[in-house]
């Protein structure tokens, strides 16, 4: 007991640590040319993260002009070759305060879907917004389409701050009346949207105005940039109360000599809730039960594990587990094959009523299709209107049924949980990404 008490006290302080130096996971998004790639740039720069041989590169290259620094995420040659960001580039940095893990999101429309897949598993979207592209003398300010769609997928995707950083403020003749004119449409467009604004921050990513250093202006007296993101939470899952864990990987512990059954370690990534040795939990699909033996993480033996670490249980008897399944605390999660959710369409093929896919819950696989399609959001009205199909970058309210029974839950209340994404049987093509709302 000494041994498991002490055990238990050393993986308190180890998660206090973590938690008071976790790194904040944000990402870029915004329309093309509204200057993502340059922002990361000048952040990467005026934090002295950039290599001496990448700064040498960089300098060869630009010869007497100007450093590009958006070269240092457009890592692609046909990045380079277009001048657009295709894929998402993933760049780490730090400050004296805090470690920081960039994801620059494709503007446009055509990669969409990797903007998804950046915002699914971050803390926080800086949505560029370009002033030069706005009429800021017309009241107010209409905003782009792509500004507001990838707004409103980092809300959906429950991305938990959501800052937009008004760029290119060195290329207009009134930056203070043309910063006030878009911040206040960014403003009317998030309340209409019931979309919490953790801050808009007028910047130059080009001359590097407010990114790093506070901006020296008489009309602006807020935080830079990085001072905003500096303070901003991380996401964090609830880590008491029911376990549930989507199983990665099933180990065979071949270590142990001598004859009968080997045990197994079922290993994933807790989406919520925390697991403990004598804890009862139930497998699904197969809805067996058993209790913990042992809980490991990073192959050490624990007292717990809780959301967000990868961990590794030992269950009392063998049961027949693969990866695809779900471990729950018992009689907590009640399977459905039936459910409402939100549908950000992805692929250039429409989504049409009836028509089968695969769809992917956790690691799981299983046919389902679309029964109905209730609504198509319109991006510039933020109005539910009817339809039969949602075009490629639509976004929709829909009914999934699928082939056996998923353990589901409301995406509102766990991000993992709630979350599918949908494969074209054909193609292969990730064509959407499903969020849950309702069961049943």
């Amino acid at each position: 007991m000494d041994s498991l008490a002490a055990a238990a006290a050393q993986g308190q302080r180890a998660l206090a640590k973590a938690a008071d130096h976790r790194a904040l996971r944000f990402l870029t998004a915004g329309s093309v040319d509204d200057g993502k790639s340059t922002l990361i740039g000048r952040l990467l720069f005026d934090s002295r993260a950039i290599l001496a041989d990448q700064l040498d590169t960089l300098e060869k290259r630009a010869g007497a002009d100007r450093i590009d620094l958006s070269l240092l995420t457009d890592g692609l040659e046909a990045e380079r070759e277009q001048g657009i960001t295709i894929d998402v580039a993933y760049r780490y940095f730090a400050t004296k305060q805090r470690k920081f893990i960039i994801a620059d999101a494709p503007g446009h429309e055509q990669y969409t879907r990797n903007m998804v897949t950046a915002a699914a598993g971050s803390d926080a979207a800086v949505v560029l917004v370009d002033i030069t592209k706005l009429d800021t003398q017309a009241l107010p300010a209409r905003l782009l389409v792509q500004t507001r769609r990838h707004a409103l997928l980092a809300q959906l995707l429950r991305v938990p701050s959501i800052v937009f950083a008004i760029n290119k403020l060195d290329a207009v003749d009134n930056p203070a009346q043309a910063y006030e004119a878009v911040r206040a449409a960014l403003l009317d467009f998030a309340e209409r949207a019931n979309m919490p604004v953790a801050g808009v921050i007028p910047v130059s990513a080009l001359r590097g105005d407010n990114v790093a250093q506070p901006l020296d202006a008489p009309w602006y007296s807020g935080p830079s940039l990085l001072q905003l993101l500096e303070r901003l939470p991380t996401a964090q899952e609830r880590g008491v109360g029911d376990l549930l864990i989507p199983v990665q990987y099933v180990a065979r512990d071949t270590g142990q000599s001598g004859a009968g059954e080997q045990p197994r370690t079922l290993w994933g990534r807790i989406a919520h809730g925390r697991v403990k040795a004598g804890d009862e939990v139930q497998l699904f699909p197969s809805r067996q039960k058993a209790r913990v033996a042992e809980v490991r993480v990073a192959a050490e033996r624990v007292a717990f594990a809780e959301a967000g670490q990868s961990a590794g249980l030992t269950l009392d008897r063998p049961l027949d587990v693969s990866r695809g399944d779900w471990i729950a605390t018992a009689d907590t999660v009640r399977e459905t094959n039936r459910f409402t959710a939100t549908l950000a369409w992805l692929d250039t093929e429409p989504a049409v009523i009836g028509r089968k896919y695969w769809v992917r819950h956790g690691n799981r696989w299983v046919q389902a299709r679309i029964t109905a399609i209730e609504s198509r959001l319109d991006i510039h009205t933020l109005e539910a209107t009817n339809t039969h199909e949602l075009a490629v970058n639509d976004i929709g309210q829909v009914i999934i049924e699928t082939q056996q029974p998923l353990p589901v839950e409301a995406y509102e209340t766990n991000r993992v949980g709630g979350s599918l994404i949908i494969v074209d049987p054909a193609s292969n093509r990730t064509s959407g990404a499903l969020l849950v709302k309702a069961v049943g």
